[in-house]
């Protein structure tokens, strides 16, 4: 009975990490859906080629430094996975590939604020230095037992691990490259660039949040009591909340229901969960993920305005929301589920008074301190060395044909295509 328990736990962990995996299909659709055409096949291949460096670098190195045997602050030891697996427990092997899935969704949020300007190139070195040398810190702060896991640190599948981690990387990006040809007016007032695509990206939200019932419930790590199923009604409600706070919230602010932001609503709503799923109870998920939504409309509009350009909004999406949801555990932790978990206290709302929201926002600043550091400094060096965006000319042919020599739509640029046909038409 013991050997079948574990075979069920290992295979329900196993599907998880495929559906989280999948997330990147929904990550190719929304992220190309919302760029230009004219770079939409550079950033649907990005996504595969980064993906495929972070999974051999956190293979070679940085599954060791997140989870191996070390001290408080890091890992120093478990290279190529040479890590003892402990009696019982999930085989070292699945154990590896959920972990990554989950940096893949970390390093594909960073991309966010690289769209349409950053170099191929850059994106190679950066996806082996977040994989090695800032994901896998706060992770092993976290989730490998460091300091913040011994103070009791509420972060049940990645708040602030995945998600903070990759919005302060996105917004650092976006910082230092400056924002896209086209986008502010001389005066500074924003011009919209719409996505390509539309149904791409409503597609992409709905796929990635179908992955999302492998990254909460998973994140139990085993099929045996059932709790992976509460876990993902919370996950869901805080979705819909999302949604819909976000809709209200952009008709209110911008007199319409822009499609962009109530995805962007849903997304939000998943990101805060993500941390608190396990923790609270449902009707607090509900009010998490509609804060999460309203947030993530305010704030986006709000960095637009003062001449940030982040294309995907990942930064107001998962940097924000990631925040919103790590502190929304010192309110709502709810005393019944700290206790099944064993992690941390009961929230502020619950009389646990402000010792667990104040190890959540000790979290929060610290970790977003060393990924902004960190990132800061590694892309401060790549572009004095290389340069981190393209030329002016190639930005504005399109990555498509600047980095790759070949068009996501070759039909365009095809003598019998749409676009010249339009354009003979237009002459005659």
């Amino acid at each position: 009975m013991e050997n079948v328990i574990i075979s069920v736990d290992a295979i329900w962990v196993m599907v998880c990490a495929i559906l989280v995996i999948f997330m990147q299909a929904g990550f190719v659709l929304l992220e190309a859906g919302s760029a230009r055409m004219k770079n939409a096949g550079h950033i649907a291949g990005k996504q595969l080629i980064t993906f495929s460096i972070a999974a051999l670098a956190f293979w070679a190195i940085g599954y060791g430094l997140t989870f191996g045997e070390g001290n408080q602050w890091i890992g120093t030891s478990g290279w190529f996975l040479d890590i003892p697996t402990e009696e019982g427990g999930l085989p070292l092997e699945i154990s590896y590939l959920f972990q990554l899935s989950f940096v893949a969704v970390s390093l594909g949020i960073a991309w966010g604020g690289f769209a349409e300007r950053g170099k191929l190139s850059v994106y190679v070195i950066f996806s082996l230095l977040y994989t090695t040398v800032i994901y896998p810190v706060v992770g092993h702060w976290i989730w490998g037992g460091g300091w913040l896991s011994e103070l009791g640190k509420q972060d049940f599948a990645g708040s602030t691990v995945v998600h903070l981690q990759g919005g302060i990387a996105a917004l650092v990006a976006t910082l230092i490259l400056g924002p896209r040809i086209g986008k502010f007016n001389a005066n500074g007032k924003p011009n919209a660039i719409p996505g390509h695509n539309q149904v791409y990206t409503v597609l992409g939200t709905l796929i990635i949040w179908l992955g999302w019932f492998g990254f909460n419930p998973g994140s139990t790590l085993s099929a045996q009591d059932g709790f992976f199923g509460y876990v993902a009604l919370t996950t869901n409600l805080a979705a819909a909340a999302g949604a819909v706070a976000a809709l209200a919230t952009v008709h209110l602010l911008v007199g319409k229901p822009e499609i962009p932001m109530i995805l962007n609503g849903v997304l939000a709503g998943l990101v805060a969960i993500t941390a608190a799923c396990a923790f609270v109870e449902p009707w607090a998920a509900v009010v998490i993920g509609a804060v999460a939504g309203s947030l993530t409309v305010f704030t986006a509009l709000y960095f637009e305005q003062k001449g940030v350009d982040d294309p995907v909004y990942a930064f107001s999406v998962h940097g924000i929301a990631g925040i919103w949801g790590t502190l929304s555990t010192g309110f709502f932790a709810s005393p019944r589920l700290v206790e099944i978990t064993g992690i941390g206290k009961p929230g502020l709302l619950y009389g646990g008074g402000w010792s667990q929201l104040g190890v959540q926002a000790t979290g929060v600043l610290v970790s977003a301190i060393y990924v902004a550091l960190t990132s800061f400094l590694i892309l401060w060096v790549l572009d004095k060395l290389t340069g981190l965006r393209v030329t002016e000319n190639d930005e504005r042919i399109g990555l498509d044909l600047s980095e790759h020599g070949s068009y996501g739509y070759p039909e365009h640029l095809s003598p019998t295509g749409p676009k010249a046909v339009q354009t003979k038409a237009e002459a005659s």
